[in-house]
C-alpha cells in the first residue's frame, strides 16, 4: 500500500505539469483541467493500493482525468460546451506523434502559453506557479508578499478570463519567446524560492529546487540567445551548490561560516559558465547581478578575495536596472558587511514602511545594522520582530544567537 502511495506521488510530483498542459491544450479550460487530473490523483490513491500500480501510471492518470472530463462534457448544457471535451480521445494519438514541437516540455511549453499577452501581466507567474508547478494560493501569496485571499482570487479570475476570452493553448512560435521570457524565469525563480524554503524549514527534498533547475536548463537549451536565463540558471546553481553547507545537525549555517568542503565544485562550475555565457550576450539583466553577486561570494570563501566592494556596486546596479525591496535590502546588507552601517540604514529607511512590517529579511538586517551601530535596544527590538517573523526553528535559533552574542 505505501509503495502504491509513494509512486502516485511521485508521479504527481514528475508529470503533474505535463499532464495538466496535455489537458489544458485540448480544452482550453485550466480549471476543468485542474478538477479532473485532480481527481484521476485521488482515484489512484484509491485504487492503486487495492489493484497493484499500472504498467504506465501517466496513462492511467491522463485516462482517468479524460473520462473525468467527458462525462462533465455528457453533462453540459449544450453540444458546443461538450465538444472539448469529446474530441480528448481522438487527438490523443495526434498528440503522442507530434513530434515536430520546438518546445523540449510539455510544461515549459505550458508555461509560454500562461504568458500569453491576453492574461494580465501581474498574473502571469502565479498562474504558471499553480497550473505548473502545483504550488497552491497560500504559497504563492507569500512568495508576492500578498494575502492567500487575495491570491486565490486573482488566480480564479485569470482561469476565467482563459476560458472565457478563449485564450489559446497553441504553443506560441519562437520569434514570440523574447516578450513572454520575463514572467517564465520569475515563475521558475519564484518555484525554486519556494523549494529552497521547504530545505530550510521542515525538513523536504528540494524537488521544487530542482525542477526549477531542469525548467531553467530546458530555456537555455530553446533560447540560448536569452541572458537573463542564463543568468537565473547560474544563480540557481550558485545556490544549490551550497545547499549541504547551509545546515549542520539542525542549526543555520550563514554563508560566511559554511564549510566550503561541503560545497558542490562541479555545480559551481556550472554556475560559472552559465554566467560567462549570460555577459557574452551582452544585455546585462536583474538574475545576471544576481548571479554575479553569488559569483563573488563563491571568490571569496574560496579563494580569500576581497569582494565587498565590487558587491556594493553589483548591488547598486542592481537597484538600479531592477528596483525591488529584495534588492534594497540586499544591497543595505551589504554596505553594512563593508562597514557602511550608517549607509545602510539609510537604504532600509528609504523602503515604504507599509511593505516591511511582515518582511522577515528587513528586520534582520536592519538588526545588525542597529547592532553596528551600537544602538543595542533598536537592535534587540529588530531582533525580536525578525524572530517573530521566522517560519522554521533554524532561522529563529540563529537570530536569537546573533542577539545574544558579545559585540
Amino acid at each position: 500500500m505505501s509503495d502504491a502511495r509513494a509512486i502516485a506521488e511521485e508521479t504527481a510530483r514528475a508529470s503533474y505539469g505535463r499532464l495538466l498542459a496535455w489537458l489544458c491544450a485540448r480544452t482550453g479550460d485550466v480549471a476543468a483541467a485542474e478538477d479532473a487530473l485532480s481527481d484521476a490523483f485521488r482515484a489512484a490513491l484509491e485504487h492503486w493500493p487495492k489493484t497493484g500500480v499500472p504498467t504506465s501510471p501517466e496513462a492511467w492518470i491522463i485516462t482517468a482525468a479524460r473520462r473525468k472530463l467527458i462525462d462533465q462534457g455528457r453533462k453540459a448544457k449544450t453540444r458546443v460546451e461538450a465538444v472539448p471535451a469529446l474530441v480528448l480521445a481522438a487527438e490523443e494519438a495526434e498528440a503522442k506523434a507530434d513530434m515536430n514541437s520546438p518546445f523540449p516540455d510539455e510544461r515549459l511549453k505550458l508555461m509560454f502559453i500562461c504568458a500569453h499577452p491576453a492574461i494580465e501581466e501581474n498574473v502571469r507567474t502565479p498562474l504558471m506557479l499553480q497550473t505548473v508547478l502545483g504550488l497552491d494560493a497560500a504559497r504563492i501569496a507569500s512568495a508576492f508578499l500578498t494575502s492567500p485571499k487575495a491570491m486565490g482570487a486573482r488566480l480564479v479570475r485569470a482561469k476565467r478570463k482563459i476560458k472565457s476570452a478563449a485564450v489559446s493553448f497553441v504553443e506560441p512560435p519562437l520569434e514570440q519567446l523574447p516578450e513572454r521570457m520575463s514572467a517564465v524565469l520569475d515563475a521558475i525563480y519564484a518555484a525554486f524560492g519556494a523549494g529552497w524554503n521547504e530545505v530550510d524549514g521542515s525538513g523536504q527534498t528540494g524537488d521544487l529546487t530542482h525542477e526549477a533547475i531542469f525548467l531553467a536548463q530546458l530555456v537555455t537549451s530553446l533560447a540560448p540567445d536569452q541572458a537573463e536565463a542564463w543568468g537565473l540558471l547560474s544563480l540557481m546553481l550558485h545556490a544549490e551548490a551550497r545547499r549541504e553547507a547551509r545546515h549542520l545537525d539542525g542549526a543555520y549555517i550563514p554563508l560566511s561560516s559554511q564549510n566550503t568542503a561541503l560545497w558542490d565544485r562541479r555545480m559551481i562550475a556550472a554556475a560559472e559558465e552559465a554566467l560567462a555565457t549570460a555577459w557574452r550576450l551582452k544585455a546585462m539583466g536583474r538574475f545576471q547581478l544576481e548571479a554575479a553577486i553569488q559569483s563573488a561570494h563563491a571568490a571569496s570563501r574560496l579563494y580569500g578575495r576581497d569582494v565587498k566592494k565590487d558587491i556594493i556596486l553589483l548591488y547598486e546596479n542592481l537597484v538600479r536596472i531592477a528596483p525591488s525591496m529584495g534588492a534594497e535590502i540586499g544591497y543595505a546588507a551589504a554596505l553594512a558587511s563593508a562597514d557602511r552601517f550608517d549607509d545602510g540604514l539609510k537604504v532600509l529607511e528609504r523602503i515604504e514602511k507599509d511593505r516591511v512590517q511582515t518582511y522577515q529579511p528587513f528586520w534582520a538586517v536592519r538588526a545588525h545594522i542597529f547592532r553596528g551601530l551600537g544602538r543595542k535596544n533598536d537592535a534587540d527590538a529588530a531582533y525580536d520582530r525578525a524572530i517573530g517573523l521566522s517560519d522554521n526553528d533554524a532561522a529563529r535559533a540563529f537570530l536569537r544567537t546573533q542577539k545574544t552574542a558579545p559585540v
